[in-house]
């Protein structure tokens, strides 16, 4: 648990016993602890609670379901780094073993909606088809997706939040049939909701195996904003043939649609409303404003994932589980939790 404690923080046995500067404790001794060649004190456990951002009580945990990343598919810039991708698999796989943990301990394992689209996707045009497809079946008819997260919790898929390098975009994986979102909680909201998609395509969508991978990351970026942004409503709010957009504009629908301004050109060029030349006029005018780094406009919807607290309080109220074993699963100290409860009857 000390090991998982430090790489979910991203620290080396050097950098921790950096942390830990001004206490008597050494990197041998934390080498020893990590070898259990010897046991910490409850000072010790303290200050390492403090360092690593994790209640005392992690250390002692032991979820009842273990839990084994497969076919892990980061989306990242190059600059991401090996302990950075480590730090982030820890987190997924900590949140994990209690989410499913707490499935299991209250009968309340989720189904997951048999999506596939089985046609090969080769083109933009086979990636708008399955992004149809989706709406379809999943009863989203053709308004904007309040909460994309709770979406696809609701149709079985495991959604985790991390907070990570911002050079981390997403990432995709499997924990036995368990099929697995991760999305990084420092990117505004319209990221975290077009990068959830992209990564659902990733789970659904099938490729002709010769395809390059920036060919299949370009038409999972397109499934993604034509899952956000259906295409009959996309060419009536924007029309047919533009040369130009005004910044007003643009901040309604992103605002009404939760797709950023940058996903809107692409999703513009991708229905033919735009054609390349404009699509690359569009983007050096955004960035010569640098909207890249402050993008105009906020989408107001909540994006944020549910099911595991529902599940946690459900839990606490019909007595599954004790106070203690919710603050280990909610991964905070049994104070903290008592302090966000508020028992009506």
């Amino acid at each position: 648990r000390l090991i998982a404690a430090r790489k979910m923080a991203g620290l080396s046995l050097q950098g921790l016993a950096d942390r830990l500067e001004g206490t008597t404790i050494t990197r041998q001794a934390l080498h020893k602890y990590e070898q259990n060649q010897a046991l910490p004190n409850s000072q010790t456990l303290i200050a390492l609670s403090r360092a690593l951002n994790v209640p005392v009580d992690f250390f002692f945990a032991d979820p009842e379901v273990k839990v084994e990343l497969s076919a892990v598919e980061f989306r990242k810039r190059k600059s991401l780094s090996a302990t950075t991708e480590t730090a982030i698999k820890e987190q997924v796989v900590d949140a994990l073993s209690r989410y499913l943990t707490l499935e299991k301990l209250s009968n309340e394992e989720k189904t997951l909606h048999p999506f596939a689209y089985l046609d090969l996707v080769r083109t933009v045009e086979d990636a708008e088809k399955a992004a149809a497809q989706l709406r379809a079946e999943w009863g989203l008819g053709s308004d904007p997706i309040p909460n994309v997260a709770a979406m696809l919790e609701e149709n079985g898929y495991k959604v985790v939040e991390v907070l990570a390098d911002a050079a981390f975009d997403g990432m995709k994986a499997f924990a036995g049939a368990v099929r697995i979102i991760v999305v990084n909680r420092t990117h505004d909201v319209c990221r975290i909701r077009f990068t959830a998609l992209h990564e659902l395509a990733h789970h659904v969508l099938v490729f002709p195996e010769d395809m390059p991978e920036n060919e299949r990351e370009r038409l999972c970026h397109a499934f993604s904003g034509a899952v956000l942004l259906p295409a009959e409503q996309a060419r009536e709010a924007m029309n047919e043939h533009r040369f130009h957009f005004y910044l007003p504009e643009l901040t309604l629908l992103k605002e009404y649609w939760g797709i950023s301004i940058a996903a809107m050109f692409a999703r513009a060029k991708n229905l033919g409303i735009i054609n390349d030349y404009v699509y690359a006029k569009l983007n050096q005018g955004y960035r010569a404003r640098l909207y890249h780094q402050n993008e105009p406009g906020r989408f107001y919807g909540e994006e944020k994932t549910y099911r595991f607290d529902q599940l946690l309080y459900k839990a606490l109220a019909e007595e599954i589980i004790t106070i203690n074993q919710a603050a280990s699963l909610r991964n905070v100290t049994v104070g903290e939790l008592r302090h966000n409860l508020d028992q009506i009857a």
